[in-house]
């Protein structure tokens, strides 16, 4: 009898499963750090006057970094994520991760343009007049388009219909989960789209319910991952005869 140890296939398995779980991990963080975010914002992105008098600097400053973590736990997913999700299709994967950068990027631009209004507030101290406040209000302005750019398109287009489809397609969640990312992704972009074209405004109570669907589908799916990790599925099983992967068209 050979009593050599070799790998078995419970290993791999194991690992499989633990990159399932950081996954999940690194999800629950994106809602854990943006919520409160958005609270800690309120000053300086609805207080017209905010630069020129005494504001919240610490509190906004707080904010900046837990945004800053957002954008870490964005591309975190999708570094953990992309060694399995690349076994169904390598481009969509990529993509996928492209989107989550691309992301994340918007994010950190919305960041500056936050810490500059703090920034000029101290330079200003009171002064500046109508001035200051035109300049406030450009870069506050432009904090909500990367957040229209950032988190409404490239989520909707990146965590909802592509990870939606790859998930669906490998069956590593159950299906129906996947299916909210497939049909709530594509309607977070529309709604965004709706947003540019100025047909409703970024916080109006039709763009929130647009985007209710998209915000399901991605807390459940951290949740999901986190507490029970991936379900068994050709793609994480090693069998090629199984598990044929997605023609990579690009």
């Amino acid at each position: 009898m050979n009593t050599i140890g070799s790998p078995t296939p419970d290993a791999p398995a194991a690992a499989v499963q633990r990159t399932a779980r950081i996954a999940g991990v690194w999800f629950v963080l994106t809602f854990a750090f943006s919520i409160p975010a958005v609270v800690l914002y309120d000053p300086v992105l609805n207080d017209a006057d905010y630069i020129l008098g005494s504001g919240a600097d610490t509190q906004v400053r707080l904010g900046a970094l837990l945004e800053i973590l957002t954008a870490v736990s964005n591309i975190a997913t999708a570094v953990v994520l992309f060694p399995v999700l690349k076994r169904q299709s390598e481009s969509i994967a990529l993509g996928y991760f492209g989107a989550r950068i691309l992301d994340s990027t918007f994010i950190v631009a919305g960041v500056a343009c936050v810490l500059a209004v703090v920034a000029l507030r101290h330079d200003l101290a009171g002064e500046g007049g109508a001035d200051a406040v035109l300049v406030g209000r450009a870069l506050t302005a432009v904090k909500d388009q990367t957040f229209l750019l950032g988190p409404a398109f490239c989520a909707g287009f990146g965590n909802g219909l592509l990870l939606g489809y790859l998930m669906y397609r490998s069956g590593l969640v159950p299906r129906p989960m996947a299916l909210i990312g497939l049909i709530g992704g594509p309607i977070a972009f529309a709604t965004a789209t709706a947003v540019l074209f100025g047909a409703y405004e970024q916080t109006s109570p039709l763009n929130v319910l647009f985007t209710v669907p998209e915000i399901i589908w991605e807390a459940s799916l951290g949740i999901w991952l986190l507490t029970k990790g991936f379900r068994p599925a050709p793609i994480i099983a090693g069998t090629a005869a199984e598990a044929p992967r997605e023609p990579d068209t690009a």
